[in-house]
């Protein structure tokens, strides 16, 4: 499909696609935050993170039916705002934008500490602006660019999950290397039972299970630039949830299957410490390249799906006018470079003030996310009316179980919302949230009022 002039252009393949979903939902929280939920659940952990994975799945299958009724760019804003009404479209947008922008911020940051690892002396500026203007520079060309280097960023993450199970899997049925005895599936049970620290340790998880999969919806944001959406986007929804599933539990339960879990200490990676067992050389500067890796992925990630949600917001008439046309190269670049010009103030705060300068603002992402994934099934459930009611046009592709699946995973999402609140490190973000509450209230009345002057003039 060739895009007119000021539209964006459908150059994304399959490989790209399913790559991008993948890789969007394997990152840090996988290769370095598993080792604390690891620590605080223990064996359970396998079941929090399949109760999370089920529901991102009815989520993803909900946004699929979605996007084949009509595949956009910044899909679900565009959903919110059809189906929930034009104040849902607005909130949806604006704070998916922020979510990106706040995590291009940590993840920029992260690049530069990661390679302080083999650069001690390095200013941590330079790395960060220097990784920020290559990423710059992928996002303002053509869309099939982009594509190509999140194929390879995800590759990359791919691969050492894939070299984990494979070398496990040797170990562990065929006994080859020299790990001990230590090594036995029974790992899994032996040590203090499944739930050797008790239930509520283990539904504490949850949310870090859940969130663990944050990224999976960028496949919406990606469907206006997708070659041939009815075959590509339902094959890399269905691919991507049942690979991360696999990469995620298989993974995990590999790692406690060789070395036992209350051998995993928080503050180092499990990945490394498995690879270390293996005689890998240089086992942390390898797990170091990958964290990298995910860290810029998710920052390209960002960038484009922030530029793609102005593009959005600005046609709705929810932002300003100059986020409207896209380059002749087929990219919203006023978008994309406004993202990474706020992204870029963030890093020169986030040097001068380390640590706590985004500890709130951060904190807000969790309920953005949970805020995000709950609009885009309240979307369907409403859609799903409209079909019924004979004002909108059915999708090939259907959501499996609804409207009850669709009840049962706003309910989950409630569950993780109190459960937010039941922990000590999370609970922040309740004090934060009414400050995104009363900005997005102030943003839409603002809003509005300038598009009726706009229709009086």
């Amino acid at each position: 499909m060739t895009a007119s002039g000021n539209d964006l252009q459908r150059g994304l393949k399959n490989r790209h696609v399913q790559m991008i979903a993948l890789g969007g939902a394997i990152g840090s929280g996988l290769f370095l935050g598993s080792a604390q939920a690891i620590h605080q659940a223990g064996p359970s952990l396998l079941l929090a993170y399949a109760l999370g994975g089920m529901a991102v799945f009815l989520m993803a299958r909900a946004l699929g039916e979605l996007l084949l009724y009509r595949p956009v760019a910044g899909s679900f804003a565009t959903y919110a705002e059809e189906f929930v009404g034009p104040w849902a479209g607005f909130v949806t947008g604006w704070s998916y934008w922020l979510l990106w922008v706040v995590v291009g911020i940590t993840e920029i940051t992260a690049v530069s500490v990661y390679m302080h690892y083999w650069f001690p002396n390095l200013p941590q500026w330079i790395s960060a602006l220097g990784m920020l203007v290559i990423l710059l520079t992928v996002n303002l060309l053509h869309v099939k660019v982009f594509g190509e280097f999140e194929f390879w960023f995800a590759l990359v993450k791919v691969l050492a999950v894939t070299a984990l199970l494979l070398f496990g899997c040797a170990v562990l049925f065929f006994g080859l290397g020299d790990m001990g005895e230590q090594v036995s599936v029974t790992n899994l049970w032996s040590h203090g039972g499944v739930f050797t620290n008790g239930l509520m340790l283990t539904l504490l998880t949850l949310p870090l299970a859940l969130f663990a999969f944050g990224g999976i919806e960028i496949i919406g944001v990606a469907a206006g630039e997708t070659e041939k959406p009815d075959v590509t986007l339902p094959r890399a929804i269905n691919g991507a949830v049942y690979r991360i599933l696999i990469f995620y539990i298989g993974a995990i339960a590999m790692i406690m299957c060789l070395v036992p879990w209350d051998q995993i200490t928080p503050e180092l990676s499990p990945f490394v410490m498995v690879f270390q067992h293996f005689g890998v050389p240089a086992a942390a500067s390898v797990i170091n390249l990958v964290v990298l890796t995910a860290a810029a992925s998710a920052c390209n990630s960002g960038i484009y799906s922030s530029g793609r949600m102005l593009l959005t917001l600005s046609r709705a008439g929810h932002a300003p006018g100059l986020f409207r046309s896209v380059s002749p190269q087929h990219v919203p670049t006023s978008g994309i470079i406004a993202t990474v010009v706020v992204m870029l103030a963030g890093v020169v705060v986030n040097y001068e003030w380390p640590n706590h300068a985004f500890i709130y603002v951060l904190s807000v992402v969790v309920m953005v996310q949970l805020w995000t994934w709950a609009i885009i099934v309240v979307s369907h459930l409403l859609y799903r009316r409209a079909v019924k009611a004979g004002k909108a046009e059915a999708s090939p592709y259907r959501m499996p179980w609804a409207p009850y699946s669709g009840y049962a995973t706003l309910a989950f999402f409630f569950l993780i919302f109190v459960l937010i609140g039941c922990d000590e490190d999370t609970r922040v973000a309740f004090y934060v949230t009414p400050a995104w509450v009363i900005a997005m209230v102030i943003g839409w009345r603002l809003a509005s009022a300038r598009k009726t002057a706009e229709a009086v003039g």
